[in-house]
């Protein structure tokens, strides 16, 4: 069960409701900065994780002071729309909320579970190369501080590149199934408090492993890119 660690408590909690009930997952990004696309970020991936649990999703976007910006931004960043929640209030037969936030922000709502993420430096990233960008951020867990120096984003493009090539490679062979404790590996580290990080070591592992036919890891990629959104899959067919 997809769990996170609650702001309001420091414990863990769950963030699937007891029943199938739609979950609103509220991003409440005030800000026109990185640390605002970051929030909208962490609560794209938990829409991502709750969907793949097979939950229901609201996913709602309030407090943003110049929210066409901030919009364009995510989707450059691949993050799927979020409606207005500001119009459009709490929202008829959802069972449960998750709050999304920036560190520190306070006037979080009681009954609501909430997850803060951590600050991002600078606070105006080039959006020249979003998938770098995003696999940047991805590269440290939401609760940690983000340095977005050249040389993280440099690195975040290399290992793109690297990982697009070898998935169109490995697409070329035949298909095999995702191994099961290569899967149970996965959800248990997006279930584990949306740790991408952890996913990403997860790959890290497949791209090496001697054990595994090409057609596995071809497919292990593209289950992961479920989660982490990062277009793992999109140099397939082509050559190099």
């Amino acid at each position: 069960m997809l769990r996170i660690i609650d702001a309001r408590t420091a414990e863990a909690a769950p963030a699937v409701p007891a029943r199938r009930a739609p979950t609103r997952v509220e991003a409440h990004a005030p800000g026109r900065d990185a640390t605002a696309l970051r929030v909208l970020l962490v609560a794209d991936l938990l829409v991502r994780a709750l969907e793949l649990d097979g939950t229901p999703v609201w996913a709602v976007l309030t407090g943003a002071e110049d929210g066409a910006r901030l919009r364009k931004d995510a989707a450059a960043l691949g993050i799927r729309p979020f409606e207005d929640g500001d119009a459009a209030g709490r929202g008829p037969g959802t069972g449960q909320g998750v709050r999304v936030v920036g560190e520190g922000e306070g006037g979080g709502l009681p009954d609501v579970a909430t997850v803060a993420v951590a600050p991002v430096d600078p606070a105006e990233p080039s959006l020249a190369d979003p998938d770098a960008l995003r696999l940047a951020l991805l590269e440290r867990h939401h609760h940690a501080r983000v340095e977005l120096g050249a040389a993280a984003l440099d690195e975040a493009r290399d290992t793109l590149a690297r990982w697009r090539r070898a998935v169109a490679d490995w697409a070329r062979h035949p298909s095999r199934p995702v191994p099961n404790d290569v899967r149970d590996r996965l959800r248990a580290a997006w279930e584990d408090d949306l740790d991408a990080p952890g996913v990403l070591r997860v790959l890290r592992a497949v791209e090496s492993d001697p054990g595994l036919a090409d057609g596995a890891r071809f497919e292990i990629c593209a289950y992961a890119d479920r989660f982490l959104g990062l277009h793992l899959t999109r140099d397939v067919g082509t050559a190099y």
